[in-house]
């Protein structure tokens, strides 16, 4: 069964804890690992912080989106700002890059968005904002009877 989930919310970096809990709410009806989970929510964590932190440079009174697709036992989010965009998206997803180098980030998101995800698809043009879609599919837990 395909169910969707789209929620928008404020660029202030405490709704990062909220849309990290919230689309882990959402995918937790498909049963997935632990770890998955925890892969889910860091890579929203990491997206939702680069659109607060890079594309709005923390401007409270801009908005982030999220959807969120179950569709049997993948899971499909979008992250999509308006911001500054991405001028380089291969320099981008280098790891250790950062725009930000006085703001003492790491440079990993896109690498980890990259490591925990199956797909990941950056689309950004200057000046007109980013669109992040990543999908995983879950693994089918296989319960042992007695």
């Amino acid at each position: 069964m395909r169910n969707t989930m789209n929620i928008e919310f404020s660029s202030v970096s405490s709704n990062e804890s909220f849309a990290r809990v919230t689309v882990a709410a959402f995918v937790a009806q498909l049963d997935p690992t632990v770890d998955e989970l925890t892969e889910i929510k860091t890579v929203v964590s990491e997206a939702v912080t680069n659109s607060i932190i890079h594309a709005y440079n923390n401007e409270p009174d801009q908005m982030v989106y999220i959807t969120c697709t179950l569709d049997e036992d993948i899971v499909e989010l979008t992250i999509r700002d308006y911001g500054v965009g991405i001028f380089n998206i291969e320099e981008a997803k280098q790891p250790l890059f950062t725009s930000k180098p006085e703001l003492e980030r790491s440079g990993m998101g896109f690498t980890i968005m990259e490591n925990f995800m199956d797909k990941v698809e950056i689309i950004s043009s200057p000046d007109q904002g980013t669109s992040v879609t990543l999908m995983k599919q879950l693994k089918k837990s296989k319960t042992v009877c007695n």
